[in-house]
């Protein structure tokens, strides 16, 4: 196929214009670019793009091997076309596969069933040399090789497997506070207090926190489900109590405000006689407004929703 020589603004629009020339895809054709534009001054493009392409030659056929071809040639009429042929084939193949192929001629290769059987013999015994049998390369059948689906555990990793305590829990998460307030750039000292007998409250104290707060106490959330990761990666066994951080005061403010919050909207309920749906909170700000309103007698709570927008509701008892 000759070549098809195309010009344009661009290489792009050179290339589609010689393959719509040859009408054939971009894959079926070989092309060559012989001139690209090049850029001037403030952007201008100086110059034009020029393509060849022409359509991909078909493949040659395969070249036939000359034994091939001989062996073709040769007929089965005369012994000297059999033995050309037999020449042939005692070239190309192995001996193994001559002796079938006489065979197939009539000729029956010579002690061939004596080593085929002597084939089964050594397969069939499994301590003969060069078996197929495991057992004849030297190594245990796999019913009798012990089991390896796992190993036995160390007296260090049943220590390591055994509970942390909640105290424990909370030096990581202290620990952690302290580097992600260097990280920050903040001045901040940490401290623990003890809320229940497992439930420890550490709190991050010092000014300019805001920044470790976020709007809404987002960043703050985000904190706390990170110092979670960094307990669960120190402690390879389970997690005794439960812990909670606070950051420049945030949650014990938010904690006495929706306590307030709560007290009022009971009283709501208690003097309507009408349920009250509050607004979307998170878990711990929902968890806040159930243990305030449960102690107050007449009113009781659920939540419905789902996150992010469950809430908690506020209903009569009588």
């Amino acid at each position: 196929m000759e070549w098809v020589e195309t010009t344009a603004a661009t290489v792009d629009q050179a290339l589609d214009r010689a393959l719509d020339a040859l009408g054939v895809d971009e894959q079926e054709a070989e092309v060559e670019v012989l001139e690209e534009p090049k850029p001037g001054l403030f952007g201008r493009v100086r110059g034009t793009a020029r393509v060849r392409a022409r359509v991909l030659p078909a493949t040659p056929p395969p070249k036939v091997d000359r034994r091939d071809r001989r062996r073709r040639k040769g007929g089965t009429n005369s012994n000297g076309g059999r033995q050309r042929r037999d020449e042939a084939r005692s070239d190309d193949i192995s001996p193994a596969a001559a002796r079938g192929a006489d065979a197939a001629d009539g000729e029956p290769p010579a002690s061939g069933k004596q080593k085929a059987s002597g084939r089964r013999d050594r397969s069939s015994d499994p301590g003969s040399p060069g078996s197929g049998s495991s057992l004849g390369r030297g190594r245990k059948p796999a019913s009798s090789r012990p089991a390896t689906s796992g190993r036995e555990i160390s007296s260090e990793d049943k220590e390591q497997r055994v509970s942390i305590t909640v105290e424990q829990q909370a030096d990581f998460v202290a620990e952690f506070l302290t580097g992600l307030a260097e990280a920050f750039d903040v001045e901040a000292t940490v401290e623990q207090e003890e809320v229940d007998e497992d439930f420890i409250e550490v709190r991050l104290v010092g000014d300019d926190l805001g920044m470790m707060v976020g709007r809404g106490g987002a960043t703050l959330s985000a904190i706390h489900e990170l110092s979670k990761t960094v307990v669960q990666r120190r402690s390879a066994g389970e997690r005794a109590g439960r812990f909670r951080i606070d950051i420049g005061g945030y949650r014990a403010r938010r904690r006495e405000a929706l306590t307030r919050f709560a007290e009022e909207q009971a009283n709501v309920v208690l003097d309507e006689g009408t349920a009250v749906a509050l607004e979307a909170m998170g878990a711990a700000d929902r968890k806040v407004i159930h243990d305030v309103v449960n102690e107050i007698d007449g009113v009781s709570t659920h939540s419905e929703g789902e996150e992010p927008r469950r809430c908690v509701v506020i209903t009569p008892t009588d």
